[in-house]
């Protein structure tokens, strides 16, 4: 690996201390020096960099994503390679590609598309199946290199099929001997590099097929016996989508969080939760992160996975949910699958506007789409995550004398044809993200849920690291911002030493040499956007950012002004370190 300097550069190195003016020093991939002035002087040959006025912070590590499949094509990993990430963490939520026996295949690739919303298509034309069990998986990622690390775990839903076959496909109840199988099987996937086990428990996510994750409906002997295989092994994070977590159930999560904190107790490992705040029950998540704490007392560590910004629905003519689906001459209009010029033309068409404006929805449909243009906000460019009421629909339509619907049209028809509007669904209950800043600073929160590779039609948070620094130490308007150190040091240090990763996520000697070299003044998020690149034409939503100057791994530059420099030194990581 080349050396490379870093000098003269606002550090900010993850550890939480106050920002410093100095360089940093990466020799043979890892840091060797860090401090004022001691790059000055480096060896014939080094990359130096300039980073006089510029941010340095470590790499992001972002530890829940679903590049399961792309890893296994694509050697970039956007969006979230342009977002300054440097070490990913996949096979959340209970699903995955391995173990699987050849016949199923296919169906695990429903199982991903269903919960994940990635192309069916795109997954079966790209991935190159030349492996049955997780070690073989592993080995099959072993030889491929990208910009960034890649980390993974196991995944219930491919265990309990691959061990009981329909029968763990349809959640029947797991026999003694059934749980016995896999925990050999996870304990093995530990063993040969996993970095945990996850599964979901949430009825939200199902198979293409409709069914429920397998492993949604596992009693407590088969997650703690599973579970046992991490505590024998003394390494391993459970990761879970538990119940209620996108607000379908009110009642059980505290149930959820009981056993969560009994088993970290008992295993010895950690135990980490997507946790949301919902409509109906817009207090629960503090609720749950107190309890969490409460269990810290008692020998649990249980963290709850919390987002930096709402979940929200893109609406788009490009993406799978649109503002118009429920209107007939939309859905014949979807039918034709038209290009994008000739989907343009269509939309300008006066006549097939008129067709859109002038529907009459029934009296329940009327109310449901009333309720929308509530909640439904004009994104804007930049893209504004935190609107004010003033930039919904229903708002935008009194101040100009428009019906909802027409300011939805022209909106979505913007860029001929690939405007989109923003549909705060999760974590904004109060129209604000007041709740999301109060999670973070939670003394129990890890920051995460950004699923980069995910939701390929509808989401794109993947531009989570970035959002963290622009909106939550710079542009927030609608109340109080957070400390920069604190931000870097959330998604860097404290992510990293969640998954066991004690070789990065801080600036200091010893570690690898992943930074990021921020322009921070100029640093911004861009605009949503949908492109059919994914493999068989498949299509994905993907968000760019300028002001990342350089983004280097293991002290080579892999993106520089946010072009990438086709660098590839990330590899697979095979367990904790």
């Amino acid at each position: 690996m080349s050396n490379i300097v870093v000098r003269n550069g606002t550090i900010v190195d993850g550890t939480g201390a106050p920002a410093m003016v100095g360089d940093v020093v990466i020799v043979d991939g890892c840091i060797a020096a860090v401090g004022p002035n001691v790059g000055a002087n480096p060896p014939e040959g080094t990359e130096v960099l300039d980073a006089t006025g510029l941010l340095v912070t470590p790499g992001w590590v972002d530890i829940h994503t679903h590049y399961d499949g792309q890893v296994t094509w694509d050697s970039v990993l956007a969006p979230s390679a342009w977002h300054g990430v440097t070490t990913l963490v996949m096979g959340n939520c209970g699903v995955g590609f391995a173990p699987v026996v050849p016949e199923r295949r296919d169906w695990l690739i429903g199982l991903m598309e269903g919960v994940e919303d990635i192309p069916g298509t795109a997954l079966a034309e790209g991935i190159d199946w030349a492996w049955e069990t997780f070690p073989e998986y592993l080995d099959a990622l072993e030889p491929r290199r990208w910009t960034m690390d890649v980390g993974t775990q196991i995944a219930h839903g491919a265990v309990r099929t691959y061990v009981m076959g329909d029968r763990g496909a349809r959640n029947e109840p797991a026999t003694p001997e059934d749980i016995d199988a896999m925990r050999t099987i996870v304990h093995e996937a530990i063993a040969a590099g996993a970095l945990g086990f996850s599964t979901s428990r949430t009825i939200a996510h199902t198979a293409i097929d409709g069914e429920p994750v397998p492993g949604t409906f596992a009693a407590e002997d088969e997650l703690f016996g599973i579970g046992a295989a991490l505590g024998d092994l003394e390494t391993g994070v459970f990761e879970l989508a538990p119940m209620g977590a996108a607000g379908e159930d009110t009642v059980n999560p505290i149930k959820e969080v009981d056993w969560m904190c009994r088993l970290s107790a008992k295993i010895g490992r950690p135990v980490t939760f997507a946790l949301i705040q919902v409509d109906s029950a817009p207090d629960l998540w503090r609720e749950l992160m107190d309890a969490s704490l409460a269990a810290a007392e008692q020998g649990a560590d249980v963290w709850p996975q919390v987002a930096g910004r709402a979940t929200g629905l893109l609406s788009g003519h490009h993406t799978t949910y649109s503002l118009f689906d429920m209107i007939p001459a939309y859905q014949e209009l979807k039918a034709r699958k038209l290009g994008d010029a000739e989907l343009a033309e269509v939309l300008r068409d006066p006549e097939f506007r008129a067709s859109i404006l002038g529907w009459e929805a029934d009296e329940a449909t009327a109310e449901r789409m009333d309720h929308a243009y509530k909640h439904t906000f004009l994104l804007g460019d930049p893209p504004d995550y935190e609107p004010s009421a003033d930039r919904s629909l229903a708002s935008m339509a009194r101040a100009s004398g428009r019906a909802p619907i027409e300011v939805a049209y022209d909106a979505m028809l913007a860029d001929d044809g690939h405007g989109l509007l923003y549909v705060p669904i999760l974590n904004y209950a109060d129209g604000s993200l007041d709740p999301v800043r109060e999670m973070l600073l939670h003394p129990r929160a890890a920051s995460g849920l950004a699923d980069g590779g995910a939701h390929c039609g509808v989401i794109c948070d993947a531009s989570l690291p970035t959002f963290m620094l622009t909106h939550w130490t710079r542009d927030r308007h609608r109340g109080d911002t957070l400390p920069l150190e604190w931000v870097v040091k959330k998604q860097t240090h404290d992510t990293a030493r969640l998954y066991g990763l004690g070789d990065r996520g801080t600036i200091e000697e010893g570690m690898l040499g992943d930074l990021n070299v921020i322009d921070y003044q100029r640093l911004q998020l861009g605009s949503p956007y949908v492109v059919a690149d994914l493999p068989a034409g498949g299509k994905r939503i993907l968000q760019g950012a300028s002001g990342y100057v350089a983004t280097i791994k293991s002290g080579m530059v892999t993106f520089a002004e946010g072009q990438e420099t086709g660098a590839r030194p990330g590899v697979l990581v095979r367990g904790a370190r």
